[in-house]
């Protein structure tokens, strides 16, 4: 049960982390940086509606599945991709948290791998109607920034 609400939390704070950026124009940082205190600070104040684990465990990932949500819209397309990198990452948070433990930047690390993975994905897109794959676009999108 630990395991699925760290899953959802991830999950949850990619999608809010994104619809806050884009929608609520308030930029990646400010976005990421502001659902995470108030879920932070919720935690702190209210420990005890929860087990001890989970009231440890729940801030970090979000904060880790917020680092998700500050991609770009040019980069990512939709929410299914969020929700697929966010789930990425809740499973590399709850298997190899212990092994990052005293580094810095694992978060950060965890979320990137966990878009990077996704965006490598083959996914149809619905405009025109035929697979593609995630790097190419990216790749495409860095180099046509270079050119411009």
């Amino acid at each position: 049960m630990t395991s699925l609400i760290i899953i959802i939390t991830s999950i949850i704070a990619a999608m809010l982390t994104f619809y806050v950026n884009h929608n609520l124009k308030q930029g990646p940082v400010r976005s990421s940086a502001l659902l995470s205190l108030l879920v932070a600070l919720f935690f702190y104040f209210f420990p005890n509606l929860v087990n001890a684990d989970l009231a440890k465990n729940i801030p970090v990932a979000f904060i880790g599945g917020s680092f998700i949500g500050m991609v770009s819209r040019k980069i990512v397309d939709s929410y299914i991709k969020l929700v697929i990198s966010g789930l990425v990452f809740a499973i590399i948070y709850l298997n190899t948290s212990s092994f990052f433990n005293g580094y810095g930047g694992a978060l950060g690390a965890s979320a990137g791998i966990s878009l990077l993975s996704v965006l490598s994905l083959p996914f149809f897109t619905p405009k025109k109607h035929h697979l593609t794959n995630g790097m190419l676009q990216l790749r495409k999108i860095i180099f046509r920034k270079n050119r411009d």
